[in-house]
């Protein structure tokens, strides 16, 4: 056991020096445990998917009521459907009944 203990130190001295074992230190450093290390860059990826996907949601809910309030600042007859089902509002002399 001791020998190879020898072969494997006689290793070590031969091809492992201080400049490598710095530089080696440096790139763990520079891609583990940097502020722009792979593991966080993963997380940013992540993260821009599922904002963008929530951004799609919203400009999908945007883009509706646009179309609303166009239709609502053009057509009085939407204006109309909208106030009577949402505000329960009514005509003159009309009566109406909400059944729950």
């Amino acid at each position: 056991m001791s020998q190879s203990f020898n072969n494997i130190l006689t290793w070590c001295r031969r091809y492992i020096s201080v400049t490598f074992i710095i530089v080696m230190a440096f790139i763990l450093i520079v891609l583990f445990f940097n502020d722009n290390s792979i593991l966080k860059s993963i997380e940013y990826n992540r993260q821009i998917t599922e904002l963008k996907r929530e951004i799609k949601a919203n400009q999908d809910t945007l883009d509706y009521y646009k179309a609303l309030n166009h239709s609502l600042d053009t057509d009085p007859e939407t204006m109309e459907r909208i106030v009577r089902e949402q505000y329960h509002m009514q005509r003159e002399n009309e009566d109406v009944y909400i059944i729950e």
